[in-house]
């Protein structure tokens, strides 16, 4: 996919913001990658690459600019990160960012590990316990479309920092258990996923 039809198909998500040359190589390269193992491992259901790039990177990075600036180095945990998303795509916007990625399937995991070499990125780990098994934490924990919802709310909040954030790329109706869920968490107003009507970023903050 040429960079000007990757900026085309991306722009809705990224506001007035841009990626660079390398970054839109980063995700021409992941792109083909994800393409290539989906053919044998089911990374996701989704085989359109343009609706790829559309579903998984550009929501991955439009929460990717709600939460961080570009150059941010701080520490953010994904959860369940499968095919590496929102996780890898958070990297790619900040490089800087010092990331975990949590994936407890062993296969895809190898292909997280893989993504990351392919794009040369460092001051990452893929780990493949299960959270709440970990004793780790961050300032940031995303985690998008897992499985276990409500039992794994409770995991992401006991990761997160002391006045860290939360994101969670959710469904509309998932909102309100997040928020009865995790009382403690600061909730801002819900950004509704561009091109979606059922989707949403939901950021909170630990407080």
């Amino acid at each position: 996919m040429t960079p000007e039809r990757l900026t085309k198909l991306l722009a809705p998500f990224l506001g007035e913001a841009r990626l660079s040359e390398a970054q839109l190589q980063q995700v021409s390269t992941y792109l083909a990658l994800l393409l290539k193992w989906n053919a044998r491992t089911n990374l996701t259901a989704i085989s359109d690459p343009e609706e790829i790039i559309t579903r998984h990177f550009g929501e991955s990075l439009f929460a990717a600019r709600l939460l961080f600036a570009p150059g941010s180095d701080e520490s953010a945990i994904d959860i369940g990160s499968g095919a590496g998303f929102p996780g890898l795509p958070l990297k790619i916007w900040s490089p800087n960012l010092r990331l975990t990625l949590i994936e407890s399937n062993q296969r895809k995991a190898v292909f997280l590990r893989e993504v990351a070499r392919a794009l040369h990125l460092t001051g990452m780990t893929v780990r493949t316990d299960r959270a709440e098994q970990l004793e780790i934490e961050a300032n940031v924990v995303s985690l998008r479309a897992v499985e276990r919802f409500e039992a794994v709310l409770p995991v992401a909040r006991r990761l997160l920092s002391s006045g860290g954030r939360m994101g969670l790329l959710i469904g509309n109706s998932q909102a309100d258990k997040a928020k009865s869920l995790l009382p403690d968490v600061r909730w801002e107003l819900a950004a509704p996923m561009p091109s979606s009507a059922s989707r949403l970023l939901l950021v909170g903050t630990a407080t």
